[in-house]
């Protein structure tokens, strides 16, 4: 059986594909359009992943789309007769709406075909509890999706207990924490799309001196959820832009007049950072950890598990994440390595081959019509693969490299073709052993080099997790001023990150776990925080990758070299980029290279350094 998930004319848009229960392939539409944030029909992601499992888009059983149309319309109508939002407001949503009913439509224009596949439209949020339900390896768990919107909610509550998965509860549209940090986001100045995660580098830098301001802004329910108050919010009533069609995705402003009456002029883009912008990142982070933890602790009574499974894009707040043990009652959790957007697309499809699973079992489809597997699918189950990821893993074994990668022929021929170039940039290239490359690339990083590391295949999510990776000495206090103007040229404020052998963890930090997809922030043991500055942010903690040799076994191999000549179990890790999507192909990852001042690239067993 052979499930496409899809999360399409939205940000992130991505493919997935699942064929017989295993996750073949998975890649998010940015990484080979190269504009962040990439919305729209995911074609070229699609056909990686059909590439990937030796299919072509007549061959697939079943298309799984993280959006449902339908969900939520009486709401929508009440909401529409009780607000009288501005018409261009509604006409928006209507074409957005239009946008994911006519993806079927849309895919057969773009291949010139009729689909054979069954469309599955999986509502927003089950499909984001599914992205980390399903593949959590948690027989039971109490489930939460939290994000800006999608299907009229921003919030779920859910539990999943072997291959079922239900919602219970909801916050609506048009209260949202997500909705929230954005407006905030782009108050301090800030105003991409995807740019929350600053507001979280700089809010250590600040006072929680606006609280009781912002307690107006976000009014904590009894029932442990949340209300904001409207008369600072637009995205409800007014002409709000929204862009997600063959581009990069913008928002028009979220906030009113109102809260600047509340909190002062907003920034610009091109001023100044004061320590009132600090401030009021600290206080925003701060209001959204109380209203996060109150529906956590609300999900926590109606389902008392020990498992947690979070997801959607508020979920990818990692400061707030690597609390969730100190201050709830969960002792385990699983945040998938796409908590976002993108994520849906192997939460639809997961959600579709649960349901597909359920209904086998009593000879139904999912829609409870009488049935049997088709010859396709039939077929599609003796069909060999590479390799995959099951549904069904425990943490430490799941692999998040899920994406395109670079044979040793494809770097070869790369590397002949540039040879002029590679040479007038002063580099000299060496083929190495394993050991060799290893034992050399961390000498590389111990002598203070800044490596660029490209490696098997790409990860899926937004973090490079030592396949797409810049690495550098963690024990470097410059080590972040070299690496902005060597490359990356971003606020000075914004920490590096840390990854870290995975057993090596109590040692370093104050918290044990495993954390293999960069989704949560730890203190770090003050005794060690001194031995490596690079990696550890202001405030003293840092957000961690642990490695594991069973997922990575190069990287890991890499980061124990390292040690073993430095006494030190970290490596800094950064996204091999240039103000870019993460590099993809290995042509990428040479260009990157000869227009930046990286002074090592490590391409498979190849070894490229710069010698003036």
């Amino acid at each position: 059986m052979t499930i496409l998930g899809l999360n399409a004319y939205h940000a992130d848009s991505a493919a997935c594909l699942i064929v017989d229960g295993k996750i073949v392939a998975a890649a998010e539409e940015e990484r080979f359009r190269r504009i962040k944030h990439w919305a729209g029909l995911p074609t070229n992601a699609i056909d990686y992943c059909l590439h990937e499992g030796r299919l072509n888009l007549g061959d697939v059983d079943h298309i799984a789309i993280n959006r449902q149309p339908r969900a939520n319309m009486w709401r929508r109508l009440r909401f529409v007769l009780t607000h009288r939002p501005h018409p261009k407001l509604i006409a928006q949503k209507i074409k957005n709406i239009r946008s994911a009913a006519s993806i079927q439509t849309a895919l057969e224009q773009k291949y010139g075909m009729e689909l054979k596949a069954t469309v599955h439209h999986v509502e927003h949020h089950l499909a984001h509890l599914a992205s980390a339900f399903f593949v959590s390896g948690f027989d039971e768990a109490a489930c939460l999706s939290v994000d800006g919107f999608g299907d009229f909610a921003s919030t779920a509550f859910g539990f999943g207990e072997g291959s079922a998965l239900k919602i219970d509860n909801r916050v609506y549209f048009p209260h949202s924490l997500g909705i929230f940090y954005s407006a905030l986001t782009q108050f301090i100045g800030f105003p991409h799309y995807g740019d929350e995660y600053k507001v979280m580098g700089l809010a250590p830098y600040g006072e929680p001196t606006l609280l009781d301001q912002l307690r107006d802004v976000v009014r904590l329910q009894t029932d442990g959820t949340f209300r904001l108050n409207l008369k600072y919010f637009r995205h409800h009533s007014d002409e709000v832009s929204y862009t997600w069609n063959d581009c990069a995705p913008e928002v028009g402003v979220l906030y009113r007049d109102a809260l600047v009456d509340l909190l002062g002029e907003p920034r610009k883009p091109d001023e100044p950072l004061e320590q009132k912008h600090m401030d009021i990142a600290r206080s925003a982070q701060t209001i959204y950890e109380r209203a996060f933890f109150a529906l956590l602790q609300a999900l926590h009574e109606k389902h008392p598990s020990e498992h947690l499974a979070l997801a959607g894009g508020c979920a990818m707040n990692s400061v707030a994440n690597g609390k969730v043990y100190r201050r709830t009652p969960f002792k385990k959790m699983y945040l998938p390595a796409a908590a976002g957007d993108a994520g849906g697309a192997i939460g639809a499809a997961a959600y579709v081959n649960s349901e597909l699973e359920r209904s086998d079992r009593g000879r139904h489809d999912v829609d409870g019509r009488a049935g049997r597997p088709s010859e396709r699918e039939r077929a599609s189950q003796r069909r060999n693969l590479k390799t995959a990821s099951s549904l069904h893993f425990r943490l430490s074994n799941f692999s998040p490299y899920l994406g395109p990668e670079s044979s040793e022929r494809e770097i070869q021929l790369l590397l002949d073709r540039k040879d002029k170039e590679i040479v007038e940039a002063g580099c000299t290239l060496s083929f190495l052993a394993e050991e060799d490359l290893l034992r050399q690339t961390a000498q590389a990083i111990a002598d203070g080099k800044v490596v660029g590391w490209f490696q098997g295949r790409m990860e899926w999510g937004p973090r490079a997790l030592g396949n797409r990776s810049i690495l550098a000495d963690p024990r470097r206090a410059d080590m972040k001023q070299i690496l902005n103007a060597k490359i990356k040229r971003r606020e000075s404020f914004r920490p590096f990150a840390p990854s870290i052998l995975r057993e090596a963890v109590a040692e370093w930090f104050e918290q044990d776990d495993d954390v293999p997809f960069m989704t949560e922030v730890f203190q770090v043991r003050a005794r060690k925080g001194v031995m490596i500055p690079a990696v550890t942010h202001v405030d003293g903690t840092g957000r961690l990758q642990t490695v594991h040799k069973e997922t990575n076994p190069r990287y890991y191999r890499l980061i124990e070299h390292f040690r073993d000549l430095t006494g030190i179990p970290v490596v800094l890790n950064t996204s091999f980029n240039e103000n870019e999507p993460v590099v993809c192909s290995c042509d990428e990852a040479l260009d990157c290279f000869l227009r930046t001042k990286m002074d090592v690239l490590v391409m498979g067993n190849f070894f490229l350094e710069r010698k003036n």
